[in-house]
């Protein structure tokens, strides 16, 4: 599978078969290098309902004929615009046709400024990845929490994406502790950089994590990483 970093916690994930994007903000993004015109893919992962993570969701999802997948409240607020979706909620999974997808609790809030005024949209959460033998982890927007040494320990890791900007998700050092206890084959640090307010450096993160046994890929914007 390919992995393209498409900047601040945007990815585009393609597997033999399908073509899923996570977290899509490329619209009003000053560092994303694409627009939303510019994506291709069949599903539309989104990990909660804040506006740097859903932007582009319905946008692209109707125009690729694409079905988002995300907790039950996001999913209806996108249905409602016209989008197919596919609701799910905290600790279930469902088969798709790329592979499985499991949703993780994420400890972070979930509101959207809209024309009728501020919704809450559910619950943030993590989203767990299976398809053609490996596993991804993309852990949202989140703080540190106990629970994800429990989810390394259910789901061998090969690729965990943690966030380490801090201010709304950990900083670097509660991320080196989530990647001791998710212990990952490789973790990608994001949710970093795109603003002054959430501007640390990557490889602070990356001294920090050596000696964890997991590596460290710090991906440039429109970079992309093999799993």
């Amino acid at each position: 599978m390919k992995l393209t970093f498409l900047s601040h916690a945007c990815y585009l994930l393609e597997t033999s078969t399908h073509t899923i994007i996570i977290d899509p903000f490329l619209t009003g993004n000053p560092k994303a290098e694409i627009g939303a015109e510019d994506v291709t893919c069949d599903y539309v992962l989104v990990t909660h309902g804040h506006s740097d993570h859903i932007a582009d969701a319905v946008e692209i999802a109707k125009r690729n004929n694409a079905t988002i997948v995300s907790n039950y409240e996001v999913a209806m607020y996108c249905g409602k615009q016209g989008a197919n979706t596919h609701p799910m909620h905290i600790g279930g999974q469902h088969e798709f046709p790329f592979g499985r997808v499991k949703l993780t609790i994420a400890h972070h809030g979930a509101g959207l400024d809209t024309e009728d005024g501020f919704i809450c949209l559910g619950n943030a959460t993590g989203i767990l990845i299976f398809a053609e033998g490996k596993t991804v982890y993309d852990a949202g927007d989140t703080g540190l929490f106990l629970d994800m040494k429990l989810i390394g320990e259910m789901h061998p890791i090969d690729v965990a994406i943690l966030p380490i900007g801090d201010n709304f998700t950990m900083g670097i050092d509660d991320a080196v502790k989530a990647v001791e206890f998710l212990k990952p084959k490789v973790v990608i640090p994001t949710h970093y950089g795109t603003w002054d307010l959430i501007d640390v450096d990557p490889n602070e993160f990356s001294e920090k994590v050596s000696g964890t046994g997991s590596d460290v890929e710090i991906m440039e914007v429109s970079q992309s990483y093999t799993i």
